[in-house]
C-alpha cells in the first residue's frame, strides 16, 4: 500500500533532509518510525527533494510503502507521537502504486526570510539576521529578470557538472512587514544551493553594490565567480510542492 504524506520540519537541529551515517537527517527519523510502525520491516521514503543542512519545511512531501493497510487518521497520530518535536505531519493519503513524489512534481515554491531590523537572537535559527536597510525595489527589478527559462549555471556550486542547468521560473514576489523581507520563488524545479545563490545576490543588489540589470549578463555568463555570495540557510524554506 502507497502512501502519500505532508509534513513540516524545522531544519536546524538536522544535517538536511537526506540519510546521512551516523547524521541526524528528516528522513533518518521519518524512516525509523515508519520501519516500526511497519512491524520493524524496513521503509524507505521517496521525498520530493532534498533540503540542506539549517533549511527548513512547511510543506514537505514524499510517498512510502507499507505492507499493511492503516487507517488514515490513525497513521498520522501514530507518527506524531512517535517522531521527534522537529518533525511534524499534516496529511497523509493513499495513493496508487505509480505516483511518485519526485517525478511527478511540476512546481516548488522556496521562501526566504531576512530581518532588516535589529538583531534578534531568538530568530537566529529561522530569519537571516542581516540588520541594515535594503532597497527593495532594485531587488524586485531583480527578481523580474529571472522570470521565465533561463540556464541557471551561475547560481549552482562550480563543482555541480550537470549536463542541464535549465530551469524555469514562473513568478518571483518580495514584501515587508515588521522589518522582514520575504522573498518568494515559485519554479519548476531549482538545483542545489540555487536559492542561496539568487539571494545572495539580491542582496547585494539591494545593497546597492550592484545594479538590478546585472543578473541579465550575470545568466549570460554561466559562470558562479560572476555572481554573489551564498546566502545563509537558516532563513530558506521549502513553502509548497505543486503536483
Amino acid at each position: 500500500m502507497r502512501y502519500f504524506m505532508i509534513f513540516t520540519y524545522d531544519g536546524s537541529k538536522f544535517s538536511g533532509y537526506q540519510k546521512q551515517f551516523n547524521c541526524r537527517t528528516v528522513q533518518g527519523e521519518l524512516e525509523r518510525i515508519l520501519t516500526m510502525i511497519n512491524g520493524n520491516k524496513k521503509v524507505l521514503i521517496s521525498a520530493s527533494g532534498r533540503t540542506d543542512t539549517g533549511v527548513h519545511a512547511l510543506n514537505q512531501t514524499a510517498h512510502f510503502d507499507l505492507d499493511k493497510d492503516i487507517n488514515l487518521e490513525k497513521l498520522k497520530h501514530s507518527l506524531n507521537s512517535l517522531l521527534p518535536n522537529d518533525i511534524y505531519v499534516k496529511k497523509i493519503e493513499k495513493v496508487d502504486d505509480y505516483f511518485h513524489a519526485r517525478f511527478k512534481v511540476k512546481a516548488k515554491e522556496y521562501i526566504y526570510i531576512i530581518n532588516v531590523g535589529e538583531y534578534n537572537p531568538i530568530e537566529f535559527n529561522y530569519v537571516y539576521q542581516l540588520n541594515h536597510n535594503l532597497n527593495i525595489e532594485a531587488m524586485s527589478e531583480a527578481l523580474g529578470y529571472l522570470e521565465g527559462k533561463h540556464n541557471f549555471k551561475s547560481f549552482t556550486p562550480s563543482a555541480d557538472l550537470r549536463q542541464d542547468y535549465i530551469r524555469t521560473i514562473i513568478k518571483t514576489r518580495i514584501s515587508i512587514m515588521d522589518n522582514k523581507i520575504t522573498i518568494s520563488l515559485l519554479g519548476t524545479g531549482f538545483m542545489r544551493y540555487m536559492v542561496r545563490n539568487i539571494v545572495g545576490l539580491l542582496i547585494e543588489i539591494g545593497e546597492e553594490k550592484r545594479k538590478a540589470s546585472d543578473i541579465i549578463t550575470i545568466l549570460e555568463a554561466q559562470d558562479r565567480t560572476k555572481a554573489g555570495k551564498t546566502a545563509p540557510a537558516n532563513g530558506l524554506y521549502l513553502k509548497n510542492v505543486f503536483y
